[in-house]
C-alpha cells in the first residue's frame, strides 16, 4: 500500500544545514503553487546544489548582488533568477543566514492541479513533460520574478510552500555532475552534486556544459 503524502508544512529548520544534506532530502517532498485559479502540486524527482563562495558554479561566487541577494537568507526563503532572455528558474536557499547556498529545482512530477499546468505548458506532450527541467519547472507552476523572496516555511498564507511529503527511499537516490554548468572540472566530477530519484519518469536529462566559442 502506497503511504499518503504528508502534508505537513517543511520547518525552517530543515532548510537551515548544509545544502549537500538539503538536497537529497528534498526529493519526495512537495511544493505548492497557490495561483488565483487554484492550487498546483509538484512531488520533486531531481535537484541540484550549489554552494555559494565555495562553488565556482554558483550566482554566489563572487559575492552579493542585488541578483541573488536572497540567497544569503534566511534559509526557507525561494529565489528565483531569469535565464537565456526568457526563462525563470526557482531555487529554495538554505544553510545558515549570510551563508548563500541554494538548491536548484530541476523536476519534479505534478500531482495536483495538472489540468492548469497544462496551460501553461503547451508544448509538453504528455503530463511527465509538465515539469521535466527548471525552466519547464517554473513555467508549470506560473513562477516569476515576482516570487522571488518568497517564504515557503511560512504557516500562513503564500504563493509557494513546501510540505514533507514522502521522502525518497535512500536507494533510490542517484547523484552525478550538475547539467550544463561550467566551473565543474570538465566532466563534472568535482562537483557531483546533481541528485534524482532513479528511473523516475519526469527527470530531465542529463546535458554537459558546452563552452561558448569566443567570435574571432
Amino acid at each position: 500500500m502506497i503511504a499518503t503524502p504528508d502534508r505537513t508544512p517543511l520547518p525552517r529548520e530543515f532548510f537551515d544545514r548544509p545544502v549537500l544534506d538539503v538536497a537529497p532530502d528534498l526529493l519526495g517532498r512537495i511544493l505548492v503553487r497557490t495561483t488565483p485559479d487554484g492550487p498546483i502540486a509538484l512531488r520533486l524527482t531531481e535537484v541540484e546544489a550549489y554552494d555559494g563562495a565555495d562553488d565556482p558554479g554558483s550566482h554566489a561566487y563572487r559575492g552579493r548582488t542585488a541578483r541573488n541577494g536572497v540567497m544569503f537568507g534566511p534559509p526557507g526563503h525561494v529565489y528565483v533568477y531569469f535565464t537565456y532572455g526568457m526563462w525563470f528558474c526557482m531555487n529554495l536557499v538554505c544553510g545558515p543566514e549570510g551563508k548563500a547556498s541554494a538548491v536548484l529545482l530541476r523536476a519534479g512530477e505534478i500531482i495536483e492541479g495538472a489540468e492548469l499546468a497544462r496551460t501553461r505548458r503547451l508544448s509538453a506532450r504528455n503530463d511527465k513533460e509538465l515539469a521535466k527541467g527548471p525552466a519547464r519547472l517554473a513555467t508549470a507552476l506560473d513562477v516569476d520574478r515576482s516570487l522571488d523572496g518568497t517564504d515557503a516555511c511560512t504557516s500562513g498564507a503564500t504563493p509557494l510552500k513546501m510540505l514533507a511529503g514522502t521522502p525518497a527511499p535512500r536507494d533510490q537516490v542517484r547523484n552525478g555532475p550538475r547539467t550544463g554548468v561550467a566551473g565543474d572540472g570538465g566532466n563534472g566530477d568535482i562537483h557531483p552534486w546533481r541528485f534524482w530519484i532513479a528511473n523516475d519518469p519526469t527527470v530531465s536529462p542529463y546535458r554537459a556544459h558546452v563552452p561558448r566559442r569566443r567570435r574571432s
